[in-house]
């Protein structure tokens, strides 16, 4: 079966569980899925009972997809997502965001947890663009033309709009909004030191394990993007040692702060 039949097969089974013209996406990192519980009027479904999607393994990744409304929106949240070094192909990993954009969302809201380089744990940072350091992207194949060009453009993949918007309503919120560049890496090795060096000096200011094979698809889907990273901790060489145990705890500590920006941010959109 193609991609295009799979995201057919996929994109009809959900509608035939109600499921019908979500105006937002929601990706749900670390620790964050908590947001999908707060969803109104839910449809909730396992991802092991839909055709052709992945399943997440990861600790706080809790692997259902939720559909209702949250601050007034129609939202597609996926409480946990896929990465690559789950050993899951690209076209998996990304899949979810074609959903999306067959059944109808105009954006996507996407979250991670991330090293930060720039800024320290518990820092709240919208994403302005991207780093592939994956030496992988998801487009590699034959083109899908019902979703976009062979050579889509990544000027402004993340959308500066819908930034503006973050950082409005986190100045009403009194909440601080960093913003920066985000560094995607395949993982599950946290990075050495000479590596993040490396890094600053390329421009990153945070380091994750996701969020930019979703991002390439959403752009060439024409989907709007919001990013925003919970640093979670420092990254390798700027802190003793790194485990995944820190980073649920941070977001679990700031995820208060986090769900109320972004129901606030969903609202104005």
């Amino acid at each position: 079966m193609s991609l295009l039949e799979k995201i057919r097969v996929t994109q009809t089974f959900l509608e035939n569980k109600g499921i019908e013209k979500p105006e937002f996406g929601l990706i749900l990192g670390s620790g964050l899925g908590e947001l999908a519980d707060e969803i109104q009027d839910a449809i909730v479904i396992d991802y092991a009972d839909i055709p052709n999607w992945g399943q997440s393994t990861v600790v706080g990744h809790v692997g259902k997809l939720v559909y209702g409304t949250l601050s007034g929106r129609k939202v597609l949240a996926l409480q946990g997502r896929f990465h690559f070094y789950e050993g899951n192909p690209l076209e998996v990993v990304t899949f979810p965001v074609r959903i999306m954009k067959a059944l109808g969302c105009e954006g996507v809201i996407v979250t991670n947890a991330a090293g930060g380089i720039s800024f320290g744990p518990g820092t709240l940072m919208a994403i302005t663009d991207h780093i592939n350091m994956t030496g992988q992207n998801p487009l590699i194949g034959k083109n899908l033309d019902d979703f976009g060009p062979r050579f889509p453009d990544m000027s402004k993949a993340y959308t500066p709009a819908y930034r503006e918007i973050a950082h409005k309503v986190a100045d009403k919120l009194g909440i601080k909004l960093e913003e920066g560049v985000y560094l995607g890496v395949t993982g599950p090795t946290y990075e050495t030191p000479a590596e993040i060096r490396a890094f600053k000096s390329l421009g990153a200011d945070a380091v994750g394990m996701s969020t930019v094979p979703e991002v390439i698809v959403a752009a060439h889907s024409d989907l709007k993007v919001l990013g925003i990273s919970c640093i979670s901790n420092f990254a390798a060489g700027l802190q003793e040692e790194l485990n995944h145990e820190e980073v649920v705890e941070v977001t679990e500590r700031i995820k208060g702060d986090f769900k109320g920006l972004l129901k606030a941010i969903l609202s104005k959109l």
